[in-house]
């Protein structure tokens, strides 16, 4: 089982990398593998809603949304994490995340995830709020930590002090370890 952990920050190693990477460290202590896939600084997109991709299977827009929707079929669980731009999750994400789920064809109809945010200090839920949206739309199960999904900082240091934020990304990892877990016990029992 694997899970991809999508760093929808333009900072590579930044406040959400940071929150992600205790989430993968988490899951591999639950024998889940993971992947930070990392959205980067290229321009992204906004969706035409010219409803192409409904007849070619893809997006229009040659950029690395087409690239991400293939290579993210092969994971069983999905986390996304954004930090906070004016209160929401930050442009480049959302136009990735409305193309990609647009165009994927239903790849991850079924399947876990979850969201994280990163913020200084708030716009967090109204965040988490827009990106749990996505999974309702596409039929996926949203996991959840023990409460909101959610670390604070300015910098990757004041995040990994962020000690109740970053227990609950060790929460939310346990309770997707233990999702996709159950999953593959009903598939080994016969549960279509």
């Amino acid at each position: 089982m694997k899970v991809l952990l999508f760093n929808g920050s333009p900072h590579k190693e930044g406040c959400t990398y940071t929150a992600l990477a205790e989430i993968s460290k988490t899951l591999k202590e639950e024998g889940i593998d993971s992947e930070i896939y990392q959205i980067g600084t290229d321009s992204i997109g906004a969706c035409k809603a010219c409803y192409a991709c409904k007849k070619l299977g893809k997006c229009v827009i040659n950029d690395k949304v087409n690239d991400f929707v293939q290579y993210a079929k092969n994971f069983d669980g999905y986390i996304f994490g954004s930090p906070v731009h004016y209160a929401s999750a930050c442009g480049e994400i959302t136009a990735f995340l409305d193309r990609a789920f647009f165009s994927s064809g239903g790849i991850f109809k079924h399947k876990p995830a979850s969201a994280i945010a990163s913020a200084r200090r708030a716009g967090t839920t109204a965040t988490l709020d827009q990106l749990n949206k996505y999974f309702s739309i596409n039929q996926m199960p949203i996991i959840s930590g023990r409460y909101w999904n959610m670390v604070h900082g300015a910098t990757a240091d004041e995040v990994k002090h962020d000690l109740e934020g970053v227990q609950n990304m060790r929460v939310l990892a346990r309770n997707m370890a233990w999702h996709l877990k159950c999953m593959e016990a009903g598939r080994n029992a016969g549960v279509p």
